[in-house]
């Protein structure tokens, strides 16, 4: 794909905004936008350049792709990359800039500064307001974060129309150690997971694994996806191995987290059958669970409930400070916790015409509005 770089100063903030188009063009910024992202607080991998190179190659391939790099000097403040493509809003064909991401990205967010991550912020916003999008949106981003409250504000000053959807409700947890996550727990919880694992144990001894390196990843993501396309989410289609782009993804990704160092996939077996699994990611303190899977004829014994007990009580003993249960919120999920990160989808629409009318339509009056709509443009469905 073409490679273009332009470089455009940022009036009144002493920014230069360099904004580079196709995927080939971050090749050379990997080095910096990922000692960025690394300081970034919260980011976690997700702000990684090899992130959204994965996720392009497999998800939007020969799609556009543009990264604006917000610097001062030779001092790099921000990396965000946006995917170009043509939508809908409302129904409407409108030219569509978003995050590059999916129900496979988890979380949002990108490289910033992590001294001035609102200044890093309005500079690229300085610049990205010039493009020529009708609606901008990104997705599952932290509600009341930097890009939430300051891109969505730095927009609402300037009189665009900002709309923020709920997304996720993500929940976490602290990682304590057993003896003191159990006083966390409820009662009725606690018991059944002392009973639950008796009754695994009667078919041989629990062992917990954790596969960090590639010397035996294959047969780890093998076991692991197995698992967790063996029940419900094999028969509805929404498991890892159910589509090729999907499985490319996690297994590129495992090798690239393996590579970095962050990998953390998990088993528990019981008499050396695997009976649930965790695709997971420690990273910056944090352990995040982007997959879980686990053999549903044990189902009564709640091996996956198990699993993140053992996990828990491993990362206890490594000093990993928190466990990120990522995805929406599930009763599963909070019987550990009732901790939750709240996202948005936050979209921006241009003060036109067309924009004005398009934001009431999807979020204010509705039918009306799209009756204007279709007036003003001549627009049908």
């Amino acid at each position: 794909m073409e490679q273009v770089v332009r470089w455009d100063e940022v009036p009144g903030l002493g920014v230069t905004v360099e904004q580079r188009v196709g995927l080939g063009a971050m090749a050379g910024l990997s080095s910096e936008w990922d000692a960025l992202a690394r300081g970034t607080p919260g980011a976690g991998p997700f702000a990684l350049s090899g992130w959204t190179r994965l996720w392009m190659e497999r998800f939007a391939p020969g799609s556009m792709l543009r990264v604006f790099c917000a610097r001062e000097g030779d001092r790099p403040l921000a990396f965000a990359p946006l995917l170009e493509r043509r939508g809908r809003l409302a129904g409407v064909p409108v030219r569509l800039w978003q995050s590059p991401s999916n129900e496979h990205s988890q979380r949002v967010t990108w490289a910033l500064d992590a001294a001035r991550p609102e200044e890093a912020v309005r500079g690229v916003w300085k610049q990205l307001r010039e493009e020529p999008w009708e609606v901008l949106l990104l997705k599952d981003i932290e509600a009341g974060g930097v890009l939430d409250a300051t891109l969505g504000g730095a927009a609402e000053e300037e009189g665009f129309r900002v709309a923020r959807w709920p997304s996720l409700e993500s929940p976490w947890l602290p990682v304590l150690s057993r003896d003191a996550l159990e006083e966390t727990l409820d009662t009725k919880f606690r018991a059944n997971l002392r009973r639950r694992r008796k009754k695994l144990a009667q078919h041989g001894p629990l062992v917990l694994e954790r596969v960090e390196g590639e010397g035996v990843l294959h047969r780890a993501l093998e076991e692991g996806f197995a698992l967790e396309g063996g029940g419900w989410k094999g028969q509805k289609g929404t498991a890892i191995v159910c589509r090729p782009e999907t499985l490319a993804f996690y297994t590129e990704l495992a090798r690239l987290a393996a590579s970095g160092g962050w990998l953390a996939l998990y088993t528990l077996r019981a008499g050396g059958r695997p009976v649930a699994f965790h695709f997971g990611l420690e990273y910056g303190g944090r352990y995040y669970l982007l997959k879980p899977g686990y053999d549903e004829g044990f189902s009564e014994c709640s091996p996956g409930q198990l699993l993140v007990e053992d996990v828990l009580e491993d990362l206890a003993h490594r000093g990993t400070a928190e466990f990120d249960f990522l995805g929406p919120r599930m009763t599963w999920k909070l019987n550990w916790t009732q901790r939750v990160r709240r996202h948005v989808w936050l979209f921006i629409l241009r003060p036109t015409l067309k924009g004005r009318l398009l934001h009431a339509a999807r979020f204010q009056q509705g039918p009306t509005a799209m009756r204007w709509l279709r007036e003003v443009s001549g627009w049908k469905r």
